[in-house]
């Protein structure tokens, strides 16, 4: 265990090493020529989300900020041929000799301006299928940072998660040893798994048994309730019984003489059957 959290602390301590440097893309800060420049008006122009394009990268910014250069460059190209014809037609014009073209030397260099447009096209195309290239690894390489900064933030919480598993296993084994060793905690993966089919089967015997006791229960309550309506009558006799034995019982205390005897004996009698009448309802309940 000490050996993988070692491991881990390595592995983590390379990749904080790593991330030392933020990775972000190579900002275009530079001025295009070295002769171009801007006034500090221009700059002031400058679009807020643009400046922010260059402090943070973005795909939409970066979108941005290549569709505003393509402009650029567009019309510096357009500039630049439009000044180099004027500087060469003026120079025709105003040379000794005059530099007099002829529609030969006309056609040649159309012909050699279609096989450089054509070599220029099939660049463009070449350059288009590198952008698209670069575009797809930069996409894939964006995913995989973005995976490993999820794989490392969870890689610093593992650490503290292995703390508290071994604070849980710890406190789990104190538990075992005060509560004392049951042998089921103990067996191996195969004999667990035995005695909990076993149980479950137990479980579900006892399911069974509950659910058929469940439908016994409207027949038995049924067969109380008639049993209690024929106990009714002997609880009211039993309660007539006792009332006599209690009223024979005031007589012999208040008589005298044959008469005393008498009541005894019919005392005596009710008394047999208010026992009688006991037992036969303690049998029914």
């Amino acid at each position: 265990m000490d050996d993988i959290f070692m491991d881990t602390a390595k592995a983590l301590q390379a990749i904080e090493e790593l991330n030392a440097e933020p990775i972000s893309i190579i900002k275009l800060s530079e001025p295009i020529s070295s002769e171009a420049t801007q006034s500090e008006d221009a700059r002031q122009r400058t679009s807020d989300a643009s400046s922010a394009s260059l402090d943070a990268p973005t795909p939409a910014g970066l979108e941005a900020d290549l569709a505003h250069y393509k402009e650029l460059f567009a019309k510096l190209r357009f500039s630049y041929v439009e000044q180099v014809t004027k500087e060469k037609f003026i120079r025709a014009i105003v040379g000794d000799p005059p530099l007099i073209v002829t529609m030969q030397e006309n056609l040649e260099l159309e012909k050699e301006n279609a096989a450089v447009k054509s070599e220029l096209k099939a660049l463009k195309l070449e350059v288009a299928d590198m952008v698209e290239e670069l575009e797809r690894k930069g996409r894939e390489l964006s995913r995989r940072y973005e995976t490993v900064q999820l794989e490392t933030a969870k890689l610093r919480d593992l650490p503290q998660k292995n703390k508290q598993l071994e604070e849980r296993i710890a406190a789990l084994k104190a538990e075992q040893d005060l509560t004392g060793t049951d042998p089921s905690m103990n067996l191996p993966l195969a004999k667990t798994q035995e005695l909990v089919a076993k149980r479950q089967r137990e479980q579900a015997e006892l399911a069974r048994e509950l659910e058929a006791l469940q439908a016994k229960v409207p027949r038995k309550k049924k067969e109380a309730e008639r049993l209690h309506a024929e106990l009714q009558p002997l609880e009211t006799k039993r309660q007539n019984g006792m009332a006599a034995a209690r009223e024979a019982q005031r007589r012999k205390e208040a008589a005298l003489g044959g008469a005393a005897d008498d009541l005894e004996q019919r005392a005596r009698w009710w008394r047999a059957n208010e026992a009688i009448l006991k037992q036969a309802l303690d049998i029914e309940s």
